[in-house]
């Protein structure tokens, strides 16, 4: 169900010794250096995110034992005849309790480096999800909130108080609590057994293929990892310039894994089963409820049009990658789903040269971050501010503090940067919520903490962090959650920030993805690291066009992969083995034909995260071009079109309905039709820049 701010000033190596060259802004030369910790032996230790019960890893213990009784507390407030207050405030509150407790524990659990910090927030995590299972079949907790919500609450009730409600109350009927004694101890087994098959599935989709050395020609052995006689092929080499080791790679990594197809197909029985027993036709039917796009014939319709539109734009893809294949001396055969990825880098360094040695030196961490600072200045009035870290704030010693400051609002929250790679690190980029934002009794607001994830390569000494195209793009998007979160100004934390739809969550990151990719954006801050002249022109042209190459092909991949999840998550028995599904939604979706004897859906962790969602990203790509196209693509620094965003977008987090929400931002009827259409149209701008430039 469930200050005072100081900036420092560090002065870089390489700016000192370029006199005549200006410095870096206070906020650039920051990040082009690491963090410095400035607490002395005297100072003392606040804890683990300020929390002062996390000075030690046994602070989790203390944080768990008060979230079980505070919990309780509020179970008694709810259940109470004499409760003043509106029962949407008391599951907000028990949710907020639940989630500071569980969210800090969970990041924590995966990123701190010292295995006790990980083993107490596990344990943590553990305590929270057992308060969670008992709340959600609880049933005279349930009855309480359906009064409340259908019958009205003796406490006054606004629009988004019953919004909310309905959303607390459809979490508690997605675990079976309305349904008999038989039903919901099945659904609460079949959650426990979902989970399961999750984890052992998501864990089976890294492992390395091994085979022996004679599996392989003798010409491309030293291509793979090897120990004596055997080879580990640990994922695609899409990267490797000799055709038969991808070809080779392609065929042996994803070769069929029997045990994996059992757990995939265990794991979608067991979600078709909940499904049904909770009232829907299909697991998809559940997942899609309260969606931009909320019934599965949308999807299917939204997926079928796109695909329809863009298979002509697709082959041209094809044919052109093909064309710089046989073009190739020594190579043989058709383009084949190996080859993409590879043939799609190669035209871009041939066709554009766009390369990170060329690149990188325009794009150091610093330089970037003031090109985010720069564009939140202008659009929302908001500066990111470096604060100094406090002794035993962070997991790490090279974490950043950001203080996020509205020009006439003050602090808004806070975002710690987490941005260098290192060992035993989580290889992924992503955005955590530690504490959401929500309005508080006394009047004063909640203020939101996040966490920023990335890998980095990290400061050398000649040199800060250099970060490629592709890594900027990154940067960005990962922002754009943080700032979803940070702007966000809900009356509950239960939809506070990225906590909306999923096919709307990825909405903010994405539109940023427009203004890391828009010339004039680029212009304000990509400027080399030595001599801060900005990047040419003729760079930037390149460098843009570089980003849409093949968007039509890749576009169809996207659509290819979501029809499967649909497929899965869809009618059952849907005939055969995941494989078979999967051979014939190739042949119907996307442009390549399926390899005989591979199994490339074993390998696709997000069937376990994103299950019957899949298709969020090509919507959310959709509403994020549209809101582009609309509000930014004239002016992409439109101070009054960034507070329209914010106020009408962004503000909002889950606490409106998502449909209703792009309706009304863009004026349109938020239908699959027009989301297609959408998408249609963006490949077509995009090919045109492409077309451009490669004229140039």
């Amino acid at each position: 169900m469930f200050r005072h701010l100081l900036t420092t000033k560090p002065l870089s190596i390489w700016s000192t010794s370029l006199a005549k060259v200006s410095i870096w802004s206070p906020l650039a030369e920051v990040f082009n250096t690491r963090p410095v910790p400035k607490f002395t032996l005297q100072a003392q230790d606040v804890g683990l995110f300020g929390v002062p019960e996390l000075t030690t890893n046994k602070g989790f213990y203390d944080l768990k034992e008060n979230c079980v009784v505070k919990t309780n507390r509020l179970i008694e407030e709810a259940l109470s005849p004499s409760r003043s207050r509106k029962m949407v405030e008391v599951f907000d509150e028990i949710s907020d309790t639940l989630c500071q407790v569980a969210d800090l524990a969970e990041f924590i659990r995966l990123s701190h480096p010292e295995s006790k910090y990980n083993h107490a927030a596990q344990v943590a995590c553990a305590t929270v999800s057992g308060i969670v299972e008992k709340l959600n079949t609880n049933i005279e907790l349930y009855e309480v909130l359906k009064n409340a919500v259908r019958k009205g609450d003796f406490v006054v009730t606004s629009d988004i108080d019953n919004h909310v409600g309905e959303l607390f109350l459809f979490d508690f009927e997605q675990c079976g609590i309305h349904l008999s004694a038989n039903k919901r101890n099945k659904v609460v087994a079949l959650n426990d057994e979902i989970l399961h098959l999750g984890q052992h599935f998501v864990a089976g989709t890294a492992n390395p293929r091994v085979i022996k050395k004679n599996m392989l020609p003798q010409n491309i052995r030293h291509l793979f990892v090897s120990e004596g006689d055997t080879i580990f092929i640990n994922g695609l080499y899409t990267d490797s310039n000799n055709p038969i080791a991808r070809e080779m790679a392609y065929k042996i990594f994803l070769h069929p894994d029997q045990n994996q197809e059992t757990l995939l197909s265990n794991l979608l029985e067991c979600r078709d089963q909940l499904g049904k027993i909770c009232g829907f036709n299909s697991y998809s039917e559940r997942a899609l409820r309260g969606s931009t796009i909320d019934q599965p014939e949308n999807v299917s319709q939204f997926l079928d049009n796109l695909n329809k539109d863009i298979w002509d734009k697709a082959e041209k893809n094809f044919e052109c990658m093909d064309r710089i294949k046989q073009n190739e001396s020594g190579v043989y055969g058709p383009l084949a789903s190996w080859d993409v990825p590879y043939y799609t880098q190669t035209a871009k360094r041939e066709w554009f040269r766009v390369s990170s040695q060329e690149y990188s030196p325009y794009f150091s961490l610093g330089a970037c971050m003031d090109g985010l600072n720069m564009l939140f200045q202008a659009l929302y009035g908001i500066q990111l501010i470096n604060t100094d870290v406090a002794s035993g704030e962070c997991w790490y010693s090279d974490v950043y503090k950001l203080s996020v400051v509205h020009e006439k609002e003050g602090l808004l929250g806070y975002i710690y940067c987490d941005l260098y790679e290192r060992s035993g690190k989580p290889n992924q980029d992503c955005h955590f919520t530690i504490r959401g934002g929500k309005q508080l009794n006394d009047g004063s607001y909640q203020l939101p903490i996040v966490v920023l994830m990335l890998n980095l390569p990290p400061p050398r000494w000649s040199s800060p962090s250099l970060l490629s195209p592709n890594m900027v793009d990154n940067l960005f998007h990962e922002m754009g959650h943080a700032m979803h979160s940070m702007l966000g100004r809900t009356q509950y934390q239960h939809v506070t920030g990225t906590r909306c739809s999923t096919d709307f969550a990825e909405v903010p990151s994405i539109l940023m993805e427009y203004f890391a990719s828009d010339i004039r954006v680029l212009k304000h801050f990509a400027r080399h690291f030595q001599t801060k002249q900005p990047m040419t022109n003729d760079m930037l042209y390149r460098l843009c066009a570089s980003k849409h190459l093949f968007t039509a092909s890749e576009t169809q991949l996207q659509i290819f992969y979501a029809a499967l999840d649909q497929a899965y998550h869809g009618k059952h028995p849907f005939g055969g083995t995941t494989t078979e599904v999967l051979s014939r939604i190739q042949k119907e979706y996307y442009g390549l034909p399926y390899v005989s004897n591979t199994a490339w859906q074993l390998r696709f962790s997000h069937l376990v995260g994103y299950g019957a969602k899949y298709y969020s990203y090509l919507v959310s790509r959709a509403i994020a071009y549209l809101i582009w196209k609309t509000y930014f693509e004239k002016d992409p620094l439109c101070r009054a079109s960034g507070e329209k965003y914010r106020k009408q977008c962004l503000a909002y987090g889950g606490g409106k309905n998502p449909k209703k929400l792009v309706g009304d931002f863009l004026n349109i009827d938020p239908t699959a039709n027009a989301f297609a259409k959408a998408l249609v149209e963006e490949i077509n701008h995009h090919q045109g820049q492409v077309d451009l430039v490669k004229k140039m």
